[in-house]
């Protein structure tokens, strides 16, 4: 995802910052990249937008523990770091919303697909397995697809181009939501009194 060199136009170093809020804003630099990214992001593209020399692992650490509680982690994949969806909240995010009758007919696994793509788009067939661990079958995207809750996306900047899946309008729907914004947190699991009735569960 990154190019050769770093964007010149980029203030890395950020020198007119007291060393704290340099600190911060270096960690939200890093936490937006994980955010738009649909693939571990790896160590020198992080690099790139952060001063010479500081630590990418202490960044990605004080991250994670700003996420402690939330609904995300940070999880090392593949060479890099990306955001993942904690498995517990996976049926929470259905069991927090009325999906109708649309999805009566969509397995535990299929909601939680969805749930991964939602949180990750646009996300291809190769980073939905970085995220459960295993293949997803084409099957289970067409069911997404037929019934329209997800849509295709650009094609992916790695190699071979594939394809990247998107939610559509008709998931917003489904879900009740004005907007991906409006997709649970743990606040909002909390206050729905559905995090602590949400089982762990294994996807591998």
């Amino acid at each position: 995802m990154a190019k050769d060199r770093a964007d010149p136009e980029l203030d890395r170093e950020l020198s007119d910052l007291p060393p704290e809020l340099r600190w911060r804003e270096w960690m939200r630099r890093i936490e937006a990249v994980l955010f738009a990214s649909a693939a571990p992001v790896p160590r020198d593209d992080l690099a790139r937008v952060v001063g010479q020399g500081v630590s990418i692992d202490l960044l990605v650490e004080d991250l994670a523990a700003d996420l402690e509680g939330r609904a995300f982690e940070i999880a090392q994949v593949a060479g890099g770091w990306m955001f993942r969806t904690r498995a517990a909240y996976a049926p929470a995010i259905r069991a927090a919303a009325d999906v109708g009758d649309q999805l009566l007919d969509l397995s535990e696994f299929d909601v939680a697909v969805l749930a991964a793509i939602a949180y990750h788009q646009p996300v291809t067939r190769d980073g939905l397995k970085d995220i459960f661990g295993k293949e997803i079958s084409r099957d289970l995207i067409g069911r997404l697809h037929a019934r329209d809750l997800i849509g295709t996306g650009p094609r992916s900047p790695r190699r071979g181009a594939p394809y990247t899946f998107v939610t559509t309008e008709q998931f917003l729907v489904a879900f009740g939501l004005e907007s991906l914004r409006d997709l649970p947190d743990r606040e909002q699991l909390e206050d729905a009194g559905v995090v602590d009735q949400a089982p762990e569960v294994d996807f591998g």
